[in-house]
């Protein structure tokens, strides 16, 4: 591993401090190296404040910012060149005259999406860019998602038995939810949800289950509670209450995501029932996908979304994060 490599990676370290709390900007982070030495780090801790760039020029202690001229500094993605909630990072690299700059990879951000790297390299500070790209790129995954392929970025998640089953059959031939997750996976269900702007449902989840679609086992916001119906949906089921936003949508799965994605919405946690999911799977319109398997048979009942083989899932070049790949995690029960 040479240096660049060293110090971007360590960028990526300090950027992942700011999960769950950046959105819907990405998370960051920046390392200024002079002399082989750290002096000075920082990384974008929540949306509306500082970005990664300003916090690591803060951090520089007096007696060394003479050490600036000769300084590179590391970012994991290009920084910033328009004005938002904070000014341009790509100004204030400039002002305080590095050496050199070395970026994880481009902002797909309409505002940014290379004039960072171009106004730094106007300025005469020499540019290296793509160090740890791919890293760099899986790290804000989701906002990549959001600007490139104008949707969300989808996780579908289902509790299934040993026998491939997600609901029972009562003996009056009427669907029932079955008690698959253990108070673990519920917490780590819940991790989930608190991850995701958004979470969906359809109608029969909705009558089934009567979710309320909260964080209640986890640390971190409610996501928004989405319901895919075409029917008017009676306001007295969960998640109707006050606890957290919810939506009402119609329409095929594509025209959900180009309506998220006017709302701004970047992840969806789609917790549905096998129909609502298996239109997410056929369509390929998912991203990672999350399976509880556990010890529980039930015997008769609904069967489970049926996963595509992975040999012939629809490969993209354009962009690795397009690819798609299952995530299948088999939680211990």
């Amino acid at each position: 591993m040479n240096h660049d490599e060293f110090y971007m990676r360590r960028c990526i370290q300090l950027a992942r401090n700011g999960k769950m709390n950046t959105s819907p900007n990405p998370m960051v982070g920046a390392v200024i190296v002079a002399n082989n030495r750290i002096i000075g780090e920082g990384y974008h801790v929540k949306y509306g404040e500082g970005h990664a760039e300003v916090n690591a020029f803060a951090s520089v202690k007096k007696e060394d910012e003479p050490l600036l001229s000769q300084a590179t500094i590391y970012v994991s993605l290009e920084p910033c060149s328009h004005y938002g909630k904070t000014p341009p990072c790509a100004d204030l690299i400039i002002r305080k005259g590095v050496k050199r700059v070395v970026v994880g990879c481009e902002d797909p951000f309409a505002e940014v999406r290379g004039r960072g790297i171009q106004k730094i390299q106007a300025a005469g500070i020499e540019v290296t860019k793509g160090i740890c790209q791919r890293e760099c790129q899986e790290l804000n995954k989701v906002f990549f998602t959001f600007h490139q392929l104008k949707r969300p970025f989808v996780t579908l998640k289902w509790a299934e038995s040993q026998d491939g089953l997600i609901g029972s059959i009562n003996s009056e031939g009427k669907l029932q939810s079955s008690q698959i997750s253990t108070p673990l996976t519920r917490m780590l269900c819940h991790k989930l949800r608190a991850e995701h702007q958004a979470i969906l449902i359809g109608r029969n989840t909705l009558e089934t289950d009567n979710p309320s679609l909260t964080t209640r086992y986890w640390i971190g916001k409610n996501p928004i509670r989405i319901l895919l119906t075409n029917y008017n949906p009676d306001k007295s089921f969960n998640i109707f209450d006050n606890t957290a936003p919810y939506l009402v949508m119609s329409g095929t799965i594509s025209e959900l995501m180009q309506e998220l994605h006017s709302r701004g919405i970047q992840s969806l946690l789609v917790e549905g029932g096998r129909n609502v999911l298996q239109q997410f799977i056929d369509q390929q319109i998912w991203d990672e996908m999350y399976i509880e398997k556990g010890d529980l048979i039930i015997g008769k009942g609904t069967k489970a979304p049926q996963i595509p083989n992975l040999p012939n899932l629809h490969q993209s070049t354009d962009f690795f994060f397009n690819r798609r790949i299952v995530k299948i995690r088999h939680f211990m029960l």
